[in-house]
């Protein structure tokens, strides 16, 4: 009789562990992805109207990257390319705008991104801003491990080349401020 009781309480313990494993499991998936949230960001403006709208255009296509809508990324590369064929000295970095509009893929849109980026940044660091910061970010993982930077309105890292894989990887690495 012992026995019989010792068995009907080892098979108890064990279907209970088996579904808290399960309800552990669901509860780790659904942490590891974070929402996507809208952040006000900081009033930027420069003296330059041109760059103006630079900005804003490749700000546009960095936020379609951290959604993850290639379609949008698309339409904000094309913006981006037509403002920056316009702008004396820029022609090569209109270029790698157009090949991710011309990408339908997200995950190469994000790779050229990072010479769009990186060509932008270099940009912007001698821009005369009227008013706002412009903040340089960077992702370690990005590329394989190669990293990758992006400038943002805003201190809380959106990171574009992940998502909401993982939102809030990287930091802010310097701060473009108005002088």
């Amino acid at each position: 009789m012992q026995v019989k009781k010792y068995l009907g309480i080892s098979a108890m313990v064990v279907l209970m562990a088996c579904n808290n494993a399960t309800k552990q499991q669901a509860e780790t998936k659904d942490s590891t992805a974070q929402p996507v949230e809208k952040i006000a960001a900081t009033a930027v403006s420069f003296k330059e109207a041109k760059l103006q709208t630079i900005y804003t255009s490749y700000i546009s296509l960095k936020d379609a990257l951290v959604l993850a809508k290639p379609t949008e990324a698309q339409t904000a590369a094309k913006a981006l390319a037509a403002e920056l064929k316009n702008y004396s000295g820029c022609e090569n970095t209109a270029l790698i705008a157009q090949k991710i509009e011309s990408l339908k893929d997200l995950a190469g849109q994000r790779k050229e991104f990072t010479a769009l980026s990186s060509d932008i940044i270099a940009m912007f660091k001698h821009a005369e801003l009227s008013s706002g910061a412009i903040f340089v970010q960077h992702c370690p993982m990005a590329n394989k491990g190669d990293g990758g930077d992006w400038l943002a309105s805003e201190k809380k890292i959106q990171n574009p080349y992940y998502g909401s894989e993982m939102m809030e990887c990287g930091a802010v690495i310097e701060e473009i401020k108005a002088k």
